[in-house]
């Protein structure tokens, strides 16, 4: 892995950032921890590189709130396109 940030992904609507933040710190410091609302997905991350693959390899896959999670290594956000040619 490259990066601390982790992508969060088949969460439960409900499922709140403090939740999150509770079952990642058990794999090291959590810098921060963001819930896209109603989209069932969100954001972890780690205070370093090593913690994240620990949280990653722990969490994947297992039940959290009655759903499975995926994890995967956060990809930075794709440029907007603001204007396109057609």
């Amino acid at each position: 892995m490259e990066t601390s940030k982790l992508y969060v992904g088949n969460l439960t609507y409900s499922v709140t950032e403090d939740q999150l933040e509770e079952l990642f710190s058990q794999y090291g410091d959590v810098k921060s921890v963001r819930v896209i609302e109603r989209k069932g997905f969100g954001f972890v991350e780690m205070g370093t590189v090593e913690e994240a693959e620990s949280a990653k390899e722990a969490l994947k896959e297992t039940e959290f709130v009655g759903r499975t999670l995926r994890i995967d290594e956060a990809r930075p956000p794709r440029p907007c396109n603001e204007y396109r040619r057609y």
